[in-house]
C-alpha cells in the first residue's frame, strides 16, 4: 500500500478514465431491488465538512470529487472534501470528536467509529436500506458497521484494501512452485528457494498502518491466535501466537535487509526495483507496475494470490476498511445521511468502484457484478476482500480497547521483536500481554 503523504498519487492513465471510470459512463449493470429509501429530508441552507484519507490512485480522488460535485448540483448542497494523510486521519478525527467541531462526515478507519460511539449519529435505516437494495451486506462489513452485540449500525462501511500475496510468477517457478503454496510450510519453503535464488521476500515490521498491520495480523489470525477471547479478555498469551511468532522468525529469515523499518511504501520500491520477488500488497503496486512502461513486464511477470489459510481453511488476510461515520455535532444531520447514501448508491458507488481499479473493494454484495472485477483475472482475488472473518481486537468486541491497541501497534511490534530477535518470542508475547492489557481493563 502506498503511503500517500510521501509520494503522489498513483495514476491509472487517461485511458482507463476514457474507457469508463468515471461517473455517468457505461459500466456493467448493478443487481438491485426496488427498495425505497429513507425520508431524510435535507435541511435548508445545508453545507457539509468531509474528511477522508488522502487519494491513493487519481481516479479514487476524481471520481470521489466528481461524485460529491454531482450531489451538490442535484441538492443544492455545497460540499467541502478534505483530504488527510493516512497516519493523520485518526489524530484529526479524534480532534474533531473530542472538540464537537470541524468535519460532519468522516471516511474514518475500521475502529474509529467504536472509539467514538457516543458521539456518532445512528445510521440503521441507512444501512438496511443499502442492504436490502443490494443484496446485503458481506461479514467484515456488517462486523465494523455494527456496534458490538448488536443491531445497531453506527457507522457506513464504503470500502476495504485487502492484503494478499503478491509475488513475481517466474521466480517462484524457478524455485520449484508453479501455484504458491497455501499451507505454512510449504509457504515457507517457498520463500526460503526464493531467498536462494537471490529474490528474497519483504513484509513490513514497522508502524505501517496498511503493510505492517496486514503482515502480523495475518500471522496471528493464520495460526488460530488472537488478542482477546470472546468476553473480552487478553488472550494473546497462547501457544498458537508462540507458534506464529517462531514461523515468523524462520520466515524473517528469507528477509531482504531493512523491513524492521518499512512503512506503507518499501515493499512497493523494493518490488518494483526487483529488489524482492514476493510480498503482501492491495492492487496499488499491480497498478503502478502496469501502467510505467519500464516495470509493464514485472507487471506480467506478477501474480496475486491467497496467503496461507487459517486452521478450517479461512482467509485470514487482514482489511484495511474505510468505515464513515456522521457525528453527533453536524447541524445537518440529514444532509450528511443523503450525502452517505447518494455515494453508495449505483450510479456513483460503482464509478468509484472501478475508478479505484477494486482496490477499496466493495461492501455490498451486488457490486461483485461489477466491471472492474470482469475486466483482468488478475484482479479476481480482491473481490472476495470483504468476505473475510477476522478483525481487529479478534476475537473480542470492537471498542475502543481494541482500536487503541490497533494504533498503538501492539501486535506489530510483538512480531518485529520476535523475527529480529530482539526478544525471545516469550518475552514479545509477553510485552503484548502487558501492553494489551493496559487498554482492556
Amino acid at each position: 500500500m502506498f503511503d500517500l503523504t510521501r509520494r503522489g498519487a498513483l495514476g491509472l492513465g487517461a485511458g482507463a478514465l476514457a474507457a469508463g471510470l468515471l461517473p455517468g459512463a457505461a459500466r456493467a449493470a448493478i443487481p438491485m431491488a426496488d427498495v425505497q429509501p429513507p425520508r431524510q429530508p435535507i435541511e435548508q441552507g445545508a453545507t457539509l465538512r468531509v474528511l477522508r484519507p488522502t487519494k491513493f490512485v487519481d481516479a479514487d480522488e476524481t471520481v470521489f470529487r466528481a461524485n460529491t460535485a454531482k450531489f451538490t448540483q442535484e441538492t443544492g448542497v455545497q460540499v467541502r472534501v478534505d483530504f488527510a494523510g493516512w497516519e493523520d486521519l485518526r489524530p484529526q478525527t479524534a480532534v474533531a470528536a473530542n472538540t464537537g467541531a470541524g468535519p460532519d462526515v468522516v471516511v474514518a478507519w475500521a475502529d474509529d467509529p467504536h472509539i467514538y460511539s457516543d458521539k456518532v449519529l445512528d445510521l440503521t435505516e441507512l444501512a438496511s436500506y443499502l442492504g436490502q437494495k443490494y443484496g446485503g451486506w458481506l461479514a467484515l462489513p456488517q462486523r465494523f458497521g455494527k456496534k458490538w452485540g448488536t443491531e445497531q449500525w453506527i457507522a457506513l462501511p464504503m470500502g476495504g484494501s485487502g492484503g494478499p500475496c503478491v509475488y513475481r510468477t517466474s521466480w517462484l517457478k524457478e524455485a520449484g512452485f508453479d501455484t504458491l503454496p497455501t499451507d505454512h510450510a510449504g509457504f515457507l519453503k517457498a520463500c526460503q528457494g526464493l531467498k536462494k535464488n537471490g529474490h528474497p521476500v519483504g513484509f513490513a515490521l514497522g508502524n505501517a498502518v496498511g503493510d505492517g498491520n496486514a503482515y502480523c495480523n495475518w500471522l496471528l489470525w493464520s495460526h488460530g491466535g488472537m488478542v482477546v477471547d470472546e468476553a473480552g479478555k487478553v488472550a494473546i498469551n497462547t501457544p498458537q501466537t508462540i507458534a506464529a511468532l517462531n514461523y515468523a522468525k524462520e520466515l524473517y529469515q528469507t528477509f531482504i535487509p531493512g523491513t524492521l523499518g518499512w512503512g506503507d511504501i518499501n515493499n512497493n520500491r523494493a518490488y518494483a526495483a526487483g529488489e524482492i520477488g514476493l510480498t503482501q500488497n492491495g492492487v496499488s503496486m499491480y497498478f503502478s507496475l502496469k501502467n510505467d512502461p519500464k516495470t509493464a513486464a514485472i507487471a506480467e511477470d506478477t501474480t496475486m494470490a491467497r496467503m496461507p489459510l487459517a486452521p478450517g481453511g479461512k482467509m485470514a488476510e487482514n482489511v484495511l476498511l474505510l468505515n464513515a461515520l456522521v457525528f453527533k455535532h453536524s447541524r445537518y444531520p440529514n444532509a450528511a445521511k443523503e450525502y452517505l447514501r447518494y455515494m453508495m448508491e449505483a450510479p456513483q458507488y460503482d464509478a468509484w468502484l472501478t475508478g479505484c481499479g477494486g482496490y477499496w473493494s466493495h461492501p455490498l454484495a451486488a457490486y461483485a457484478e461489477s466491471e472492474v472485477w470482469k475486466g483482468d483475472p488478475k484482479l479476481a482475488v480482491y473481490r472476495d476482500t470483504n468476505t473475510v472473518e477476522f478483525w481487529s481486537g479478534y476475537k473480542g468486541p470492537i471498542s475502543q480497547a481494541s482500536g487503541s491497541v490497533a494504533a498503538d501497534y501492539v501486535v506489530v511490534q510483538m512480531f518485529a521483536a520476535a523475527s529480529s530477535g530482539q526478544s525471545t518470542p516469550e518475552e514479545a508475547v509477553r510485552e503484548a500481554e502487558r501492553r494489551a492489557r493496559r487498554y482492556y481493563r
